[in-house]
C-alpha cells in the first residue's frame, strides 16, 4: 500500500463546492504515478525500456464528495501482476478514516515502438509487493453498451487533452462524457473501458444512451469505432 495526504482545493471543485469526479481520477493517476517514481519504476524507468502502461478499464465508486478544504488521503494496491497485465486499487479516505471513494483499475504493459504487449519484468513483482484487493463490488470490465445511442456533434482532440505519451489522458475522457449528463445527475460510479487511443487532432463522436439511472456514453471515431466506452451511475 501506498499513500500520500492532501488537501481539496478551490480548483479541484465543481459548481457545488464539492470535490469533482475528474479530480478524484487525477488524484488516483497520481498516487499510482507516485509510487512508481519513488520504486525507482517510474516514467524514466518506462522509456528506458520503451514501455508504456496502458489503461484498459476503470471503474471508480463515490460514497461521498469532500467538501472545499477537507483534509483528504490517498492510496493505491497494486494486487495482481500476471503476464502484460496489472491491476490496481484506489482508495480516497478522510482523516478520519471514512471511505470517500475506491476504485479498481485494469493495465497492460505496452512495448511503445512495437505497439505489442510485454510481459511485466521480474523488478515490477518485486518492487510492488503485491497485497491482498481490496473488498469493493467489483464489476466486469466490459460494458455492456445499449442499443439506441443518439449521436452528437463531433470534435476535435486539442493538444490539451493529451497527456504525457500524446494521447489522450485518460482522466480527459471522463470529463468529456459528463459533458453530456443530464442537468442535477449524480455520479454514484464511473466504469471506463478503453478501446484504443485518440490522438492530437482526431474527430471524436459521442454517441450517447440515457437511461433512468444510467449514461451511457461512447466517445468513437470518425466511422464510430469507440475510443472509449464511459458509464455513469447516479445515485
Amino acid at each position: 500500500m501506498y499513500t500520500f495526504d492532501s488537501r481539496v482545493r478551490y480548483s479541484e471543485t465543481g459548481e457545488e463546492g464539492l470535490l469533482s469526479l475528474p479530480a478524484i481520477v487525477d488524484y488516483f493517476q497520481d498516487v499510482s504515478t507516485f509510487q512508481s517514481e519513488d520504486l525507482g519504476i517510474g516514467i524514466d524507468f518506462l522509456k528506458e525500456k520503451d514501455l508504456l502502461w496502458v489503461m484498459s478499464a476503470w471503474q471508480v465508486v463515490v460514497h461521498r464528495y469532500p467538501a472545499l478544504g477537507e483534509k483528504i488521503r490517498i492510496g493505491t494496491i497494486p494486487y495482481e501482476l500476471r503476464g502484460f497485465m496489472g491491476l490496481r486499487n484506489f482508495f480516497m479516505d478522510t482523516e478520519d478514516g471514512e471511505r470517500l471513494a475506491e476504485a479498481n483499475s485494469v493495465w497492460s504493459l505496452i512495448n511503445h515502438k512495437k505497439g505489442v504487449p510485454v510481459r511485466v519484468l521480474p523488478e515490477m513483482v518485486e518492487k510492488y509487493d503485491v497485497k491482498e484487493r481490496l473488498q469493493m463490488d467489483y464489476a466486469p470490465r466490459k460494458i455492456a453498451v445499449p442499443q439506441g445511442g443518439i449521436r452528437q456533434e463531433p470534435f476535435r482532440v486539442e493538444r490539451q487533452h493529451l497527456d504525457g505519451n500524446h494521447h489522450v489522458n485518460n482522466g480527459q475522457y471522463i470529463s468529456m462524457a459528463m459533458a453530456y449528463l443530464p442537468e442535477n445527475f449524480a455520479i454514484r460510479q464511473m466504469r471506463a473501458e478503453y478501446k484504443k487511443s485518440a490522438l492530437l487532432h482526431d474527430i471524436v463522436v459521442p454517441i450517447i444512451v440515457t437511461e433512468a439511472d444510467r449514461v451511457t456514453v461512447s466517445l468513437c471515431s470518425e466511422d464510430e469505432a469507440p475510443f472509449v466506452v464511459v458509464e455513469l451511475t447516479g445515485r
